[in-house]
């Protein structure tokens, strides 16, 4: 284990907001974890976990011990009559895992392809895109519990998988509580990939794609590069503009709700859901209130896609975290105030 003080977290959130941690462990192992919990003085410290920075927003110095996750390693950890086992370490960073599955000939990430962040970020949020989330790829994880030391794993029942939520998000409400925010930590991600593999093609931008090519039984490398092609258009770089990706949640409503909302808006983006809800889509809900390219103080929102807010300073004069949650409140209160729904952010704000 080695310790660092006053570093800079900049380079590590992808909104490129400039702000310190006091102290910070990289953690590459279980052992790194366990030197944390034997040493007095960082173990009586609050602690921040942090992957690849993707999914916050940092409001001031972290004063927390920031854990910063690199657990290496990607791999075929078994295999089953129906199944390709892969797991993965989670600091390894997601699309790079995306591209190496295809690479070996172990398809069923691919709608999942250029979501930015780490592998052990990817459990928490249940990421998922164009048809498929994580929990339909899930097979088990590996975690330490900061309390005891101790590893555990879990199986996809046991992470209380919902729309972009898991046990993960969730403080524990006792000591039998369920949740495990700021418990656990996880060091590695078991996806289990169908032999008998299927696309998953029912989402509108793929369906342009397949009518603009002509290609109609796409494989799973067709797809990746559709995904990738879809993703770059729409979703700025965070390299070239920082961001943390789509800063809200598509928002689920009845069907009644949803009727409602075509009656005033025809054009309302929506996808009925297998539970009977509906679920819309909240760039475009973003849009219709006008908010597309608008701005406060250095932060925006991306002109080409109104779900994503952006960091206008760049590196030099970035945003606050504080300018970026003044803007996702004014939004918030327009899209309630216009349709009566209320958005949710999907970023964690530090």
């Amino acid at each position: 284990m080695f310790l660092e003080k006053n570093v800079p977290l900049q380079p590590y959130n992808t909104f490129g907001i400039a702000a310190k941690a006091q102290a910070l462990v990289r953690v590459r192992s279980e052992g790194d974890l366990l030197a944390v919990l034997a040493d007095p003085e960082l173990a009586a410290l609050p602690r921040q976990i942090l992957g690849g920075g993707s999914n916050i927003v940092l409001t001031g110095d972290v004063k927390a011990l920031v854990l910063k996750i690199e657990v290496p390693g990607m791999r075929l950890a078994r295999e089953t009559d129906k199944h390709w086992v892969i797991e993965a370490g989670a600091g390894e960073d997601w699309h790079a895992l995306v591209a190496w599955t295809l690479d070996n000939a172990y398809p069923g990430l691919e709608n999942m392809a250029l979501i930015p962040g780490t592998v052990g970020a990817s459990p928490v949020q249940n990421i998922g895109a164009y048809g498929v989330e994580l929990q339909d790829r899930f097979d088990s994880l590996d975690a330490m519990d900061l309390l005891t030391g101790e590893l555990f794993s879990l199986n996809a029942a046991q992470c209380g998988f919902s729309y972009r939520d898991s046990v993960f998000k969730h403080a524990s409400a006792g000591p039998d509580g369920l949740g495990l925010a700021g418990r656990a930590v996880i060091l590695r991600v078991r996806f289990a990939l169908p032999k008998r593999w299927k696309a998953e093609l029912g989402y509108l931008d793929l369906e342009r794609k397949m009518a603009e090519t002509g290609i109609h039984n796409p494989d799973a490398r067709q797809i990746f590069d559709w995904v990738v092609a879809i993703r770059r258009a729409k979703l700025p770089d965070p390299a070239v503009i920082g961001n943390a990706g789509s800063f809200f949640k598509n928002p689920t409503v009845t069907p009644e709700q949803c009727a409602d909302i075509i009656a005033r808006d025809p054009k309302v983006v929506h996808y009925p859901m297998p539970d009977g809800s509906v679920k819309l889509a909240a760039g475009w809900l973003i849009d219709a209130c006008g908010w597309k390219g608008k701005t406060v103080g250095h932060a925006g929102v991306y002109e080409k896609q109104a779900l994503v807010l952006v960091n206008r300073g760049g590196r030099e004069n970035p945003c606050t975290g504080g300018e970026v949650m003044t803007l996702a409140k004014a939004i918030q209160t327009s899209v309630y105030e216009r349709f009566g729904i209320r958005l949710e952010p999907e970023p964690v704000v530090i």
